[in-house]
């Protein structure tokens, strides 16, 4: 599922440089799918939307496993739930969830608490499943393009350090999850190789485009208006950003080795994915 989305994408690619079979599920099946374009390896797009239970039904059917990644959002909870039910009754014996870091009852961060509600709705179905806790997506970077063009990044975790990944090296274990039994029913934390500050990432974003970007510090209210009413976003994604930077202010982040356990490589670094993206920041 989310075939369209950053991590499904990745996911799909990986799959089909593998040669696997796979069945891309998206609510829009008659829009192309990302970079599939000129790929000789057919891809079986099928129409799913987690609020259309028929849908998923049909798009279930033969499958033997599910990758579930759904945007975050307030219904998170409801609409995975009822995507694993479904996709149990469909047969369907493996399921790898995309989850968060801090899935715990009691997680500061809310959205981290529904990832932790779904994964317990896991373990009480008794599917085989494997949980993929990715820390913040490298892809996410390229929203603070705007602020940026102003010289200016904004954030209210100081000096702490952030776990980035690439959603390429999420799709690559995902893949390998996928593809190797023996693999499943684990819990992986998947990092990229080094943890950064974001007055480290604007001054590395800052030298790449050749003009000053500087940090600047808020106060979580600031920092949450802000992104409401500047940014637009919902209040609830404006409150997630929010809790996601004051956890990382109380527990310090590190990276792990996961990713280059299992794929047998180093994961991608920030900086080659800063010089890859250059152009959406040198406007």
């Amino acid at each position: 599922m989310g075939a369209t989305g950053a991590t499904g994408n990745a996911l799909l690619h990986s799959l089909l440089a593998l040669g696997a079979p796979v069945r891309a599920l998206t609510r829009t099946p008659h829009t192309p799918i990302p970079g599939t374009a000129g790929i000789r390896q057919s891809v079986d797009v099928r129409y799913a939307d987690a609020n259309d239970p028929h849908s998923l039904h049909t798009a279930f059917k033969g499958a033997d496993q599910l990758f579930l990644a759904m945007a975050n959002s307030p219904e998170q909870v409801v609409l995975e739930t009822r995507v694993i039910d479904i996709a149990a009754h469909a047969g369907i014996g493996h399921i790898v969830k995309i989850s968060a870091p801090a899935a715990e009852p009691d997680s500061p961060v809310a959205i981290s608490r529904g990832h932790h509600a779904v994964e317990e709705h896991l373990r009480a179905r008794g599917l085989t499943h494997t949980i993929l806790r990715p820390y913040a997506f490298m892809q996410n970077l390229l929203r603070l393009a705007p602020t940026v063009a102003e010289g200016v990044i904004l954030g209210t975790a100081g000096d702490a350090p952030f776990n980035h990944i690439d959603c390429r090296d999420i799709g690559d274990v995902a893949a390998t999850v996928l593809t190797r039994p023996h693999m499943a029913g684990g819990t992986y934390s998947l990092t990229g190789p080094e943890a950064v500050s974001h007055p480290e990432i604007a001054f590395r974003i800052g030298t790449l485009i050749g003009r000053q970007v500087r940090y600047v510090h808020l106060t979580p209210d600031e920092l949450r208006d802000n992104l409401i009413h500047h940014a637009h976003m919902p209040a609830w994604l404006a409150d997630h950003v929010t809790e996601i930077q004051r956890l990382a202010v109380t527990r310090p982040e590190a990276p792990d080795s996961t990713v280059t356990d299992i794929l047998g490589r180093p994961p991608r670094t920030l900086d080659a994915f800063l010089r890859e993206h250059r152009a959406v920041f040198d406007r």
